[in-house]
């Protein structure tokens, strides 16, 4: 099998590293695999799997998992709220809570942050409602938002891939007022790059939920949450009204997860460094509350 390495950008050193993936093996023998294609549509495009997965990961016998993860991955609990043997279970500690002092943002109205912590990619302006993700292939605003993506033709995209190294839960980039949400069902890829590689149009074929924030400084802001494999469940809590940047919107449980937020044309600029690494085909590791972007 092919193996073409996963090289991301560390924001705060500058350094490029191979990103370690949980499963890689399995990953890359489902999606590259010719002989593997019957096991591919059983595990990704059938929620059985995962929701197998999530009742395993909420019961008290993942709890051994754990201290594994923690190590593996390199966690740093001394940004969470409570130690990793105090959670009840897997996805008890998988959507933990950080404490506030450890993703400082900017409270200026024209500075957008990021929304979660993952490997950012940035489009500064979408061909007509076309992107490209890391290692994959040409994919449609049309396909991901049906209905309402025609005033996000020739925009700016954020794609924010987490892993399950990463803090799980999500916040709104900017100040604003929800106007419409919409939970679409779909498949539950994986959101892995490996994956995108081989083909499956992931933003639109997924399951995932949008929703419309309309905000004072730079129009609306359309905020898509992406379900992958493994993953138990897309669970917004903020839903309707008026929003702060940095209002916790929702989590993801247990699985590689993703955030898109999708601007209408002209409207903001992307943090320079996020632009430069994006247009080598590089994702930047970054934390929610850093700078994305500035609005126009």
């Amino acid at each position: 099998m092919q193996r073409d390495p996963i090289l991301v950008v560390d924001r705060e050193t500058g350094e490029t590293f191979e990103e370690v993936v949980l499963g890689e093996k399995w990953i890359r023998w489902a999606y590259q695999t010719a002989s593997a294609r019957p096991v591919e549509k059983l595990l990704f495009r059938s929620a059985l799997i995962s929701r197998l997965m999530g009742a395993w990961f909420d019961s008290r016998f993942s709890r051994g998992k754990i201290a594994k993860v923690v190590e593996d991955l390199s966690i740093n609990m001394s940004e969470a709220t409570a130690p990793a043997d105090s959670y009840g279970c897997f996805n008890d500690f998988f959507v933990r809570h950080l404490k506030p002092e450890a993703r400082p943002f900017s409270d200026d109205p024209r500075d957008i942050v990021s929304p979660a912590d993952g490997r950012v990619l940035v489009f500064p302006e979408l061909a007509e409602d076309v992107f490209v993700p890391v290692k994959g292939h040409p994919m449609s605003v049309r396909t991901m938002l049906p209905g309402i993506a025609e005033r996000f033709t020739g925009g700016a995209l954020a794609i924010v891939r987490l892993c399950p190294a990463d803090y799980h839960r999500y916040h709104f980039p900017a100040s604003g007022r929800i106007t419409a949400a919409q939970d679409i069902p779909g498949a539950l890829h994986s959101v892995n790059p490996i994956a995108l590689g081989a083909g499956p149009d992931v933003f639109g074929e997924n399951k995932r939920s949008w929703t419309l924030v309309e905000t004072e400084t730079f129009g609306s802001y359309c905020f898509v949450e992406v379900g992958a494999f493994g993953v138990g469940a897309i669970v917004n809590t903020r839903t309707t009204g008026a929003v702060q940047k940095m209002d916790e919107k929702g989590y993801f449980k247990f699985g590689g997860s993703t955030v898109v937020v999708v601007f209408e044309p002209g409207r903001i600029r992307f943090a320079e460094d996020l632009a430069a690494n994006s247009a080598k085909g590089r994702e930047t590791l970054v934390k929610v509350g850093q700078p994305l972007a500035t609005a126009l």
